[in-house]
């Protein structure tokens, strides 16, 4: 497939998970992702989370529509990521420092807006393998805000006939950080007490 360096890592993923070809298949477009975000209230998955160094991370991620998410990196890591809705916060409990931002300031905003509009700032990227799409959103009147690069395969059981696989988030600094999911499970119950935490500065 014809995809930059750094969303190789993402797209293997999306190839490797998506389903046998149908006889058909139709190309893409923004307004099936924007009905898959639509359809996805709330989503759990396991990921991996890779930075430009090529250091890892792993953990659970929650998500919860509109503004909510939560990346745990498990009992034995010092840092925290949530986001309660309004802003996405960034804990360090190594050195008790806390960072935050707004949601609809960061790139992933994209997945966690309340009514996703993506006609404007996202645009799909070719693919020569017709189960993957992949999205590339970045609002050109905000650049400051960053890229993020959506992979998904397409799976008729998913919200909207996608299943978010990974993506690939660019800051203004031009800093990557890929991260792959698995275990995707669409649409459960998940409490709004997942994305409290405990104020490392107090």
């Amino acid at each position: 497939m014809k995809f930059t360096s750094f969303l190789a890592p993402v797209a293997a993923v999306a190839m490797v998970a998506a389903p046998a070809p149908a006889a058909v298949q139709q190309a893409p477009t923004i307004d099936q992702v924007e009905r898959h975000i639509s359809a996805t209230s709330t989503m759990t998955a396991n990921f991996t989370q890779t930075d430009g160094k090529g250091r890892s991370l792993s953990g659970t991620l929650s998500m919860k529509r509109p503004g909510k998410v939560r990346f745990d990196y498990g009992k034995n890591a010092n840092m925290l990521m949530v986001g309660d809705g309004k802003r996405l916060y960034f804990l360090d409990y190594e050195v008790k420092q806390k960072s935050s931002w707004k949601i609809s300031e960061s790139p992933l905003a994209a997945l966690l807006d309340n009514n996703p509009d993506l006609s404007r700032i996202a645009r799909i990227v070719p693919s020569d393998d017709s189960r993957v799409v992949i999205v590339r959103a970045r609002d050109s009147r905000r650049p400051e805000f960053g890229t993020l690069i959506l992979a998904f395969t397409k799976r008729a059981s998913a919200p909207g006939g996608l299943q978010l696989e990974g993506w690939t988030a660019i800051d203004a600094q031009n800093k990557r950080t890929a991260v792959r999911l698995d275990n995707q499970r669409y649409n459960v119950g998940i409490p709004d007490s997942k994305f409290t935490f405990v104020d490392p500065e107090k």
